[in-house]
């Protein structure tokens, strides 16, 4: 019997339920996977810590997932291309990843890299095409200087990679303790608070053409206005309030246009990984029984990296 993490009532971590339940075999365009690491985001108790129109109960837990196809619905392909049982995939935009087992999509599988772990892999693609988004949309351009808030999170780790690998200078906000982890990408660290623009400006020695805020503080985004011109060319991820008051660009996966630009991206930033060219600094591994501890820990910051929970 299968188990997986449901909340089955708005709610913090704590009151989602670990239950048995009956993985359906796959129909036509889906797979069965057996998960070998499930990764974790924000987005998977924040979707469901508080009422939403739409939102029915219960809600099967997790985004993202590493794993072993186990079965195959017919005539069926995965996203990329054929696959038969016992391929190692990634997957991404699904539904209930906190799992031993679950019946997906095909299309939003693709073949694993063998490059990464289960763990890492399971945390490429959430940070990573949010990441892809973020340069796409500020259009930053080789030879450009950027800056980016929260240098050192998830998401901005996966922008320093990116950004290197299409030569854009990145300089990163970050505590710091973290300063190396900025430095190991490409960037040049610059800690967040007061004079935060002076410190910018002091290391630039360019214009800044575009600014990503991947952390959503009221400096972030004085910050950015202060130092970018053109407010097309700054975007959050973080402050939605912020962004329609000021003019700047809010993305996110729920957004239409978010979400088309981040299935679109998927296969490229498999690529990437497969070539050693991203990789995801994984800080800690839970079994999947321990989910609600693990998330008490996500939610309060600064974990030094992704977590994975562990069938």
């Amino acid at each position: 019997m299968a188990q997986h993490w449901i909340a089955t009532r708005p709610g913090p971590a704590d009151t989602w339920e670990f239950v048995d339940h009956d993985v359906p075999a796959p129909g036509a365009g889906e797979i069965t996977v057996r998960v070998h690491a499930a990764g974790m985001n924000p987005a998977d108790y924040k979707h469901v810590a508080t009422a939403r129109v739409a939102v029915e109960y219960p809600v099967a837990i997790g985004y993202e997932i590493s794993g072993e196809i186990t079965a195959i619905g017919p005539d069926t392909v995965i996203g990329s291309g054929r696959a038969q049982i016992g391929d190692e995939i990634v997957a991404f935009r699904i539904r209930g990843g906190y799992a031993t087992d679950v019946t997906i999509a095909a299309e939003k599988a693709f073949a694993k890299p063998p490059t990464l772990t289960h763990a890492a892999a399971a945390n490429l693609l959430l940070a990573g095409t949010t990441a892809a988004e973020m340069l796409a949309v500020t259009e930053a351009q080789a030879g450009q200087t950027i800056l980016l808030h929260g240098a050192s999170g998830a998401v901005g780790v996966s922008v320093l990679q990116q950004a290197a690998h299409r030569g854009i200078r990145v300089i990163g906000t970050a505590s710091e303790a973290r300063f190396d982890e900025v430095r190991r990408f490409g960037a040049t660290p610059v800690v967040y608070g007061p004079g935060l623009t002076d410190r910018v400006r002091e290391v630039a020695g360019a214009p800044i053409l575009a600014a990503l805020d991947a952390v959503g503080t009221d400096e972030a985004v004085d910050a950015s206005l202060e130092l970018v011109n053109d407010r097309s060319r700054i975007v959050t991820i973080a402050a939605s309030g912020r962004a329609e008051r000021d003019g700047i660009r809010w993305i996110a996966g729920a957004l239409p246009d978010s979400a088309r630009f981040r299935d679109s991206i998927r296969g490229e930033l498999i690529e990437l990984a497969d070539r050693g060219v991203l990789d995801v600094p994984v800080a800690r591994m839970f079994a999947l029984a321990e989910a609600p501890a693990a998330v008490a820990l996500l939610s309060q910051g600064h974990p030094g990296g992704k977590f994975a929970l562990i069938p």
